[in-house]
């Protein structure tokens, strides 16, 4: 019994530095992408909550003409998700971005985009 729960205890262990290890890399990946949005413009970000819902985080680089010059989406639940590129939004105007005609059936996105476009 005793070798059992130290098998767990270990095998939890594991999974644990696995986790960190794993959302670390995702991390540093996302911040390289970021930092180059950075360079090309102004960069409004956007992202949800929730806990069992994929987290939703979208990055926008405008611009001076505040035309969208790039903009990548992270989406998921798990440590295994990568920033893609929108193509959609590439070169439209802020004010021409509604958020229901780019997702039109993902409320999370939805949210997201509407938090980057105000450019904080």
């Amino acid at each position: 019994m005793q070798n059992i729960t130290n098998s767990l205890i270990i095998v939890a262990i594991i999974a644990w530095l696995l986790q960190i290890i794993l959302g670390w890399r995702q991390l540093s990946q996302f911040n390289k992408e970021f930092e180059k949005l950075c360079k090309q413009g102004n960069v409004g970000v956007g992202r949800t909550q929730g806990r069992f819902k994929p987290k939703v985080v979208i990055a926008i680089a405008f611009d001076q003409d505040y035309r969208v010059v790039n903009a990548i989406i992270l989406k998921g639940l798990s440590v295994f998700s990568r920033a893609k590129t929108i193509t959609t939004l590439k070169g439209l105007l802020h004010s021409e971005i509604i958020p229901e005609l780019i997702f039109p059936k993902d409320k999370q996105s939805q949210q997201a985009l509407k938090e980057a476009l105000q450019l904080r």
